[in-house]
């Protein structure tokens, strides 16, 4: 791939990643807001300012070194990026169960919006030629395609993924306030292999059959 090629699909990768990460966790600390922990939200993280909640190995280094070998090398390695975790403090939070499940679940939430609304776009541009041979936006029909495209499935993985019941992603916090009391041990002890099984999951190609059917269910509803 030609140099100039790949940086400017590496800045749509980070421009949109950027984005995606800053709402997962600006929703997360809104939502906790919402439900009287004002802990984020003193610390500035109720915003989509991506500097509140970028960490400089999991945002940038980690995913931009996956990136380039897995688009120029082809390589294996793992899709795995963090931004900075937002601070919450439970024992402040009206109807704790409650509020457990929604802050858990916000991130999710506006990860999914977003893949909705591109979803929405992107086919608005198709039906209407926009992006097509002598459509209103044909000389950057690539660029914005490509951004479009990343929106939209970058944050549907991302929402998907973190549904997964393994700690420490979200889906494994909501299950934490469904499960009896007898079982928060097992999740305990789960989370300190955690990061293998993840590793694991994706090398062996779990988490891509569970997110596969649901991009080949976008795509259809797209191209119909």
């Amino acid at each position: 791939m030609p140099e100039s090629n790949l940086v400017g699909l590496l800045i749509i990768y980070v421009v949109v990643l950027l984005f995606a990460i800053s709402a997962h966790e600006a929703a997360h600390a809104w939502m906790s807001y919402k439900f009287g922990d004002d802990t984020a939200y003193l610390l500035g993280r109720v915003t989509l300012n991506p500097v509140a909640h970028t960490d400089p190995i999991g945002t940038l280094l980690i995913p931009i070194i996956n990136f380039i070998g897995a688009v120029q090398f082809g390589a294996f390695i793992p899709l795995i990026g963090w931004g900075k975790p937002t601070p919450v403090n439970p024992m402040r939070w009206r109807n704790k169960d409650v509020a457990n499940v929604m802050v858990s679940l916000a991130g999710i939430i506006a990860n999914t919006l977003i893949a909705v609304v591109a979803f929405v776009v992107v086919k608005i541009l198709l039906v209407s030629g926009t992006l097509g041979p002598g459509g209103a936006l044909a000389t950057v029909a690539e660029p914005v395609g490509l951004l479009l495209e990343q929106a939209l499935f970058m944050n549907l993985s991302l929402a998907v993924f973190n549904l997964l019941p393994i700690p420490p992603l979200d889906g494994s916090k909501v299950l934490y306030s469904v499960l009896p009391a007898s079982a928060h041990g097992a999740l305990d002890a789960l989370e300190q292999y955690s990061y293998i099984i993840l590793i694991a999951l994706m090398y062996f190609g779990v988490v891509g059959a569970i997110i596969a059917p649901i991009r080949r269910l976008v795509l259809y509803l797209l191209l119909a």
